[in-house]
């Protein structure tokens, strides 16, 4: 039988296969410049004088292939998809951080949606939340010294390479792009139509073009990626791709990519509402498909109680595991003694199609949410990388 710390079997181990995080390592090999201390992605590109890496936020490769018939420049690529691991939490801003920095989580610090400000005031727990790059009560921390290891495009601009980043003008200079994405131009552009066009001007020149786009994750988010408007999404994200692919100078080396997949959630559990989750807690972090939570003083001293009473109330809604138990599996990568305490005393994966709400650190709109991540299951965790040289 197997132990309550067992890999249940419809989760997937964020530790095997090729990740996320090696996107840019190889990118930076095919412009000629290896970098040390960063992993593969395993992408065999060909040298280059200019690469374009799109990322498609929310584009899971399970998704993707169940709506394959809306998109048929994807389609025409996918039987050469290298299938990749976004890493856990499968979550935006730990995987742009993944994907600027070619580290893991436990060493960027990006360790979710949410996670606990290490910072005290009068006594109060505050959480930062990594995509707003807010505090609560206090002000922001320093992007550049909560994330201080030198980022992919940093490396590249200083050994003369030219990047620019495309994305909303809201991002520029914001704390998250600071954090995972710094170096280079940022070209603020706000419809696809625009970006595309930002994207190949930029590319004129050799160089390193990175181009984001958020609303097929949005409206996942909003109504499910099984919905139809999620399909349409898709195919104007596909159309919007083909027409980057024609007008992209001849021999430059394309990535296209996500951050994390998606699953409609059929059913919210209610952590504030059980007396049995709320004893001995005092924040949850996260989101409701990857939680961090935080123990009392008395608690920490041993997790193992509450850790159990959690896995006999959440059942097989949830994979349960100490903080310790959760760093020796790797969940996190390698982690930075710095970031350790951002790490719940508990790591709770949902399973299935549920969500871990609490509405005491939640807003009332996260709530309604029909898409969510953040967990370790197919199709949050794999993602595409397809690679094409116009």
């Amino acid at each position: 039988m197997s132990g309550p710390t067992e890999l249940p079997a419809d989760l997937l181990d964020p530790t095997i296969g090729p990740r996320l995080a090696g996107v840019l390592p190889d990118v930076a090999q095919s412009l000629g410049h290896g970098l040390e201390g960063r992993a593969s992605a395993g992408l065999d590109l060909p040298p280059s004088s200019r690469v374009c890496v799109v990322l498609c936020d929310g584009l899971g490769l399970d998704a993707l292939r169940a709506r394959a018939g809306h998109a048929p420049t994807l389609r025409a690529r996918l039987d050469h998809t290298v299938e990749l691991v976004a890493g856990y939490p499968s979550t935006t801003a730990a995987s742009l951080g993944s994907l600027g920095t070619g580290l893991l989580p436990g060493q960027t610090g990006l360790l979710g949606y949410t996670v606990k400000d290490p910072r005290t005031q009068d006594g109060l727990v505050n959480l930062v939340n990594l995509v707003s790059w807010t505090s609560g009560t206090l002000p922001p921390p320093d992007p550049e010294a909560w994330q201080p290891h030198r980022t992919v495009f940093d490396e590249l601009v200083r050994k003369g390479v030219a990047v620019t980043s495309v994305g909303p003008a809201r991002f520029a200079g914001s704390g998250l792009t600071q954090a995972a994405l710094r170096g280079g131009r940022y070209v603020g552009a706000e419809g696809l139509a625009e970006r595309v066009d930002a994207t190949v001007a930029a590319l004129r020149q050799p160089g390193l073009a990175y181009l984001y786009w958020g609303d097929v994750d949005k409206v996942g988010h909003h109504l499910g990626w099984m919905s139809p408007e999620w399909s349409e999404e898709l195919a104007q994200f596909d159309y919007e791709l083909g027409r980057l692919l024609r007008r992209l100078p001849r021999g430059t080396c394309v990535v296209v990519t996500a951050d994390h997949g998606m699953v409609d959630v059929d059913r919210l559990v209610d952590l504030s509402a059980h007396p049995g989750l709320t004893q001995d807690v005092v924040l949850v972090a996260g989101e409701p498909r990857a939680s961090h939570i935080h123990l009392t003083r008395q608690a920490q001293e041993d997790p193992e109680p509450v850790a159990q009473r959690w896995r006999s109330i959440l059942g097989e809604d949830a994979w349960v595991l100490t903080r310790a138990e959760a760093v020796d599996r790797g969940l996190f990568g390698p982690v930075d003694e710095r970031n350790a305490p951002l790490i719940g005393d508990l790591v709770v994966a949902a399973r299935g199609r549920v969500a871990l709400v609490d509405p005491r650190t939640q807003s009332a709109g996260s709530l309604t949410l029909v898409g969510m991540h953040g967990s370790l299951t197919h199709e949050e965790l794999a993602i595409p990388a397809l690679v094409d040289v116009v």
